[in-house]
């Protein structure tokens, strides 16, 4: 999997690319968000529009950015997630705590109205 961070607008974007699945790159994604939280970085878009792949591990990386925004009273949301990740997402019932966002400007103009 590959990855990129933007910060924008106090929206941190992360990219990812390929199969979401457990390895050394998901580990330092999960660090980089944590650095950002850290800096008060509140509010988290994921771009899965480029993902192929997610297994459980996937899964679970997803649901502890989630924790690590929302812990700090953040928000973060995924943004066109392919469907073959929807289905999943609807199969594990994690539909109902993610929202999901079809492009970057509806995703920062949800994460902005909801802490504020």
């Amino acid at each position: 999997m590959k990855y990129q961070t933007e910060l924008k607008d106090e929206v941190l974007f992360i990219r990812l690319e390929g199969d979401l699945i457990a390895g050394p790159d998901t580990q330092r994604m999960i660090a980089a968000a944590e650095e950002q939280v850290e800096e008060k970085v509140l509010l988290c878009a994921v771009d899965l529009s480029n993902v192929r792949f997610m297994d459980s591990s996937g899964m679970g990386v997803l649901v502890s950015l989630l924790t690590k925004f929302r812990n700090r009273g953040g928000e973060l949301v995924l943004i066109k997630p392919s469907d073959h990740i929807r289905k999943l997402l609807i199969v594990t019932k994690l539909n109902a705590i993610f929202t999901i966002a079809e492009n970057d400007s509806f995703a920062a103009q949800f994460l902005k109205e909801s802490i504020y």
